[in-house]
C-alpha cells in the first residue's frame, strides 16, 4: 500500500431525473456560472491588460472594492425600500477641497 490508499470514497450517488440522466446538485449555481462566463468572454481582453499592468495587490484591491461598492449600492437600496431616510451629514472622508 502506498500513500494513497485504495478504499474508494463513498460519495452519495446522483439523483436520477425522469429521463435517466443525473441531475445536476445546484442548478442556481450552474446558471451563476453562465452568468459568469459570459462576463468574462465579453471583458477578458480588458481583464488580462488590466492584471499585467497593475501589480498583484492592486488587481485584488480593486477587485475586492467593486464587490463592496455593490454591496453597498444593496445596502441603501434595500434601507430605501425599507422607509429609511437620510440623515444629514456625510459618511466618509470629506470630499477634496472640503473641511472636515
Amino acid at each position: 500500500m502506498g500513500l494513497f490508499g485504495s478504499a474508494q470514497a463513498s460519495l452519495p450517488p446522483p439523483k436520477i431525473g425522469p429521463d435517466g440522466a443525473p441531475i445536476a446538485p445546484d442548478r442556481s449555481q450552474r446558471s451563476s456560472l453562465t452568468d459568469k462566463d459570459k462576463a468574462e468572454k465579453a471583458c477578458s481582453a480588458e481583464g488580462r491588460a488590466f492584471e499585467g499592468n497593475c501589480a498583484t495587490s492592486w488587481v485584488q484591491y480593486f477587485k475586492k472594492r467593486r464587490v463592496m461598492e455593490y454591496q453597498r449600492e444593496q445596502t441603501l437600496q434595500r434601507l430605501k425600500a425599507e422607509g429609511a431616510q437620510q440623515m444629514p451629514g456625510q459618511i466618509g472622508p470629506p470630499a477634496p477641497g472640503q473641511r472636515p
